[in-house]
């Protein structure tokens, strides 16, 4: 079994040895870009870990690791296509380095690269390989589709916000893991459950993410605390906030809501000071708890040896006690 500081370094590896035809030129070099623009790697990781978990070795999982990367990669570069972003990581989105068309183009090739990754899997598993990458990615595309009709809505419930998150970004946790064991040959209840307790992560992952952009130390936080609250964004926070607010609270919450010009710090501490008036960011933390709980508990009932499983929980308590 691997430590995870040797799982990077043979992902680390793996990335570096991608390789992607020279012509033309256009389409393969924003792949190169947007995958070498570093980032925590969490997904790959996952089904490394996953595999590692159940006995097996990371290296055979390796494939299916770099197409969960490269499937990754693909979704940021449409995602910033339609969220009009103009920086990724500190560095230019890859339709503002080249252009939209381009971007477009290289996306999709890039999901054509995830599937030759996933091709090289050792073919007794290929099946439920595919079967579960497909779903997983299929689950992607949803969760951002809600995600944008969610923008033009002024009903959306906590419960429909949970599922988008839980497609968004959840099921991709889930599904890396799932693409691990698989591979390791496990009991296919097990690697329900280890899909189960990636689910609930993710769930956790982006609540914390939203409680993180109100509540964060702007020295580590690495990008504008606060944007969300500008950018009037259906977090958990505030779909909370909007259930709960009554009177003054209500007021004020819908006058910043609808104004156009405003001074985006003053917005941020007026939003905040009724958050803090509602007990927002304890509710909050309160459910990013209840779901961390959810998954530590399913993850107890994985039949493996706990030996084997401190790779993995070491993980997420990296994962959920991050700062930025």
């Amino acid at each position: 079994m691997h430590t995870t500081e040797e799982l990077q370094q043979i992902l680390d590896t793996a990335i570096q040895n991608l390789k992607f035809p020279d012509q033309p030129k256009q389409l393969y070099e924003p792949i190169s870009y947007i995958i070498n623009l570093g980032g925590k790697r969490v997904r790959p990781l996952l089904v490394l870990l996953g595999t590692e978990l159940f006995g097996g070795n990371a290296r055979e999982s390796i494939h299916a690791a770099m197409a969960i990367e490269v499937f990754h990669n693909f979704t940021l570069v449409h995602d910033d296509i339609m969220d009009n972003a103009p920086l990724r990581r500190g560095k230019a989105t890859v339709h503002e380095k080249w252009s939209t068309n381009t971007a477009i183009l290289s996306g999709d090739v890039m999901m054509v690269e995830a599937n030759k990754n996933l091709a090289k899997v050792n073919p007794v598993f290929l099946k439920d390989v595919l079967d579960t990458f497909n779903e997983t990615a299929q689950g992607v595309c949803e969760g951002q589709q809600l995600d944008m009709e969610f923008e033009s809505r002024n009903d959306v419930s906590i419960d429909e916000y949970i599922n988008m998150i839980r497609l968004k970004t959840a099921v991709l946790l889930g599904g890396a893991l799932k693409l691990g064991a698989i591979i390791a040959n496990s009991d296919k209840k097990d690697a329900d459950l280890l899909y189960q307790f990636g689910e609930n992560i993710g769930i956790a992952f982006q609540l914390q993410d939203d409680i993180l952009d109100v509540y964060a130390d702007p020295e580590k936080f690495g990008k504008q605390v606060g944007g969300d609250i500008i950018a009037n964004k259906k977090t958990f926070l505030l779909l909370e906030a909007l259930t709960l607010a009554q009177g003054e609270n209500k007021a004020t919450l819908e006058e910043w809501l609808n104004k156009k010009n405003f001074d985006p710090q003053e917005k941020v501490a007026a939003i905040k000071q009724v958050y803090s008036n509602l007990n927002i960011q304890d509710i909050a933390r309160n459910s990013m708890d209840a779901y961390l709980q959810k998954a530590l508990t399913v993850f107890e009932q994985i039949q493996v040896d706990d030996s084997a499983k401190e790779n993995l929980l070491e993980l997420t308590n990296l994962l959920m006690a991050r700062e930025y």
